[in-house]
């Protein structure tokens, strides 16, 4: 447990974007989640994550009747989140407040972020001004704290800390299998954040669920050193050993999902040395799949004249390789392709500039030819 805000706040938080649901695939489970809610917090845990886009609003809902409307309010951290992408213009992205606070219920929001800050969309942020917005909320008593959501480079990051020092903290996507990824470099990232004195919240330290479904040789080096530790013990015990963390975000799905995570954060152990050793032998493991060998250089990507993101594209193939995880890889796939300014992988025309300019010299229109078969 460190302080953060003036608070104390326990190492593990509730992440609301994947609660169960009724028959329908639609309609929020409230009993289930309710009774998830209490467990929580008769552990001792209190930090909720939601966001204005999770679930069309459903999870905002949820968080209002199954928490804000049960409990007392100074009982727990309640956090949202702004989306400038699903934002018209500056005023359409300024009412996503007002609109949280009245599905939530919840009077103020302990902390509110910048939703999924990135290279492709950081100027939406800048032009809506909604660093101005949050500070004007937080002077209005709508916002207690404030922050941003990353999913950007560490160039970027060291920009808006230089530019915003007075955020409290930032949120970034850590696991142990994207510590040195090329692409997502989340070791760069929480260094960044360090250095500029910022606590970090980490999303992702499961890696979507991957990391709680790996292969059965990785299954076996984990129960061998700790048996009985579920895969996504060992993934969030990893990130919630590392300094300057605030909380790791788990988004639990169902109670059983709840008790397994309560079972070894009640009682947090920080990692040892042999708990190390053991990651990276399944790092190990993991690497021995075949995967596409692209180093996410994006040498490839500014001449493409279908705008392909061709790195993002190979990553999600790669998330399929590794863990076979069909759902997850074609989720990914579906986000990276979104919007008018992404070609798909069956987009390409062959043109094969793409191959000239790749150090690795990796045979690209046909990986994306096997990348549209598979993911589209």
């Amino acid at each position: 447990m460190g302080e953060y805000f003036g608070k104390d706040v326990p190492k593990l938080g509730f992440g609301l974007m994947r609660l169960p649901k009724l028959e329908d695939g639609k309609t929020i489970d409230i009993p289930q989640v309710s009774e998830m809610v209490d467990r929580f917090l008769a552990a001792g845990f209190k930090y909720f994550d939601t966001a204005y886009v999770y679930d069309d609003g459903r999870s905002e809902e949820a968080a209002g009747k199954a928490l804000v409307a049960r409990h007392p309010r100074d009982s727990f951290y309640l956090v949202t989140k702004l989306n400038a992408r699903v934002a018209k213009d500056a005023e359409d992205a300024r009412k996503q407040l007002d609109i949280s606070l009245e599905r939530t219920g919840a009077g103020y929001f302990d902390l509110y972020l910048l939703h999924a800050i990135s290279d492709d969309n950081i100027a939406s942020y800048d032009d809506y001004r909604l660093w101005d917005f949050v500070k004007e909320a937080k002077a209005a008593g709508k916002i207690r704290h404030y922050g941003f959501s990353f999913h950007g480079t560490p160039e970027l990051l060291e920009k808006l800390l230089t530019e915003h020092p007075d955020v409290d903290m930032v949120q970034l996507q850590i696991n142990y299998v994207d510590w040195e990824n090329e692409h997502v470099q989340a070791r760069r990232n929480w260094e960044v954040a360090k250095k500029h004195g910022k606590g970090v919240t980490v999303m992702e330290p499961v890696k979507g669920g991957t990391l709680a479904r790996l292969p059965k040789t990785c299954m076996d080096i984990m129960e061998a050193a700790r048996p009985g530790m579920s895969p996504a013990s060992w993934a969030i015990r990893w990130v919630a050993s590392k300094d300057n963390i605030i909380t790791v975000l788990s988004g639990m799905s169902n109670l059983q999902q709840m008790e397994d995570n309560l079972s070894y954060m009640e009682h947090f152990e920080k990692f040892t040395d042999a708990d190390e050793k053991v990651i990276e032998d399944v790092k190990a493991e993991l690497a021995k799949a075949d995967t596409i060998p692209c180093t996410a250089c994006h040498y490839c990507t500014p001449g493409c004249p279908m705008n392909i993101p061709i790195p993002e594209i190979f990553s999600d193939m790669n998330t399929y390789i590794m863990y076979d995880n069909f759902e997850k890889a074609r989720n990914d796939y579906s986000w990276n392709t979104a919007g008018m300014h992404r070609g798909k992988a069956s987009d390409c025309i062959h043109c094969l500039q793409c191959e000239g300019a790749c150090p690795q010299h990796l045979p690209i229109t046909s990986l994306l030819e096997k990348s549209a078969a598979t993911l589209e």
